[in-house]
């Protein structure tokens, strides 16, 4: 069954909304953090924001989550050395954040542990405040990450660090 307030929060989400929330500076700020976090640990993180998906994919029951997972492989995420790809997507439309971990994480990480994360993010973002709530989600991700995969003496830089804006 549709949805019919989602539908219109997707079909009517205007194109710019993206960037009243992620300013360049709060972007350039995400990038820097996300540096800053893979020097302590093995992952690999990427922050994705998309403002809403076609109408016709809310209309088919496309939900946030299975967009995020759709993203985590177009971004291939996935393909580092040890399987350790951590995404934080954002559906600004629906207001929902999803943490995908790879395999190799996700063996060592419950997912109830990223669902903890998403849901501080949200309640940061329900408040308007975008950029600390992305920047506190990233630190509770390192934490993570350092308990589960510390750096090692070779710890390459796998993934770009910017983050992506989708616009479809």
């Amino acid at each position: 069954m549709v949805n019919i307030k989602r539908w219109f929060k997707h079909a009517f989400m205007p194109p710019w909304r993206w960037r009243a929330a992620f300013p360049s500076a709060t972007l350039k700020a995400i990038e820097q953090a996300i540096g800053q976090s893979e020097i302590r640990h093995r992952g690999e993180l990427r922050f994705a924001v998309e403002n809403s998906l076609p109408p016709m994919q809310v209309w088919r029951g496309r939900t946030a989550a299975d967009r995020a997972r759709q993203i985590f492989s177009d971004l291939r995420i996935w393909d580092t050395e040890e399987n350790s790809g951590v995404l934080i997507y954002l559906m600004l439309a629906d207001r929902e954040v999803h943490i995908v971990a790879d395999r190799g994480i996700a063996r060592r990480v419950a997912q109830t542990e990223w669902d903890a994360i998403a849901s501080a993010m949200q309640q940061a973002f329900r408040r308007g405040d975008f950029r600390d709530g992305v920047l506190a989600g990233i630190a509770s991700i390192t934490s993570l990450l350092t308990e589960h995969f510390p750096a090692a003496s070779l710890n390459p830089n796998e993934l770009p660090n910017r983050p992506v804006v989708i616009k479809e």
